[in-house]
């Protein structure tokens, strides 16, 4: 069974990191590329960041090219998200995606709020 587990969320003032973990199982997860999702209140869910299956490439949203970074550790089953220089628009619940078995899976999402 595919599972995914997010973590890292919280409450951070604008200029701040937070760093947010996606823990998989169920599956091969270094044969899989992984992606990090966000929605905001009102609106739709939005990709922020995809990772290959061996790290070697990632695209980004534009909104956040140069302030966040996505990595992975295939020993351990998990890919993460840091982000640097958070402002308020990232505030958002974060989710982990992967397409396996030609079905989507998410996590059940960890919430970042950005605010002062």
């Amino acid at each position: 069974q595919v599972q995914l587990v997010e973590s890292g969320g919280g409450l951070v003032q604008p200029g701040g990191s937070l760093r947010l973990s996606c823990v998989a199982s169920g599956f091969t997860f270094s044969s899989y590329a992984m992606s990090w999702y966000r929605q905001a209140p009102g609106k739709e869910r939005e990709l922020v960041a995809r990772i290959t299956s061996a790290g070697g490439s990632t695209n980004y949203a534009d909104s956040v090219k140069g302030r966040f970074t996505i990595s992975r550790d295939n020993a351990k089953n998990t890919v993460y998200l840091q982000m640097n220089s958070l402002k308020p628009e990232d505030t958002a619940v974060y989710y982990c995606k992967v397409i396996w078995s030609g079905r989507i899976y998410w996590g059940q999402g960890t919430q970042v709020t950005v605010s002062s």
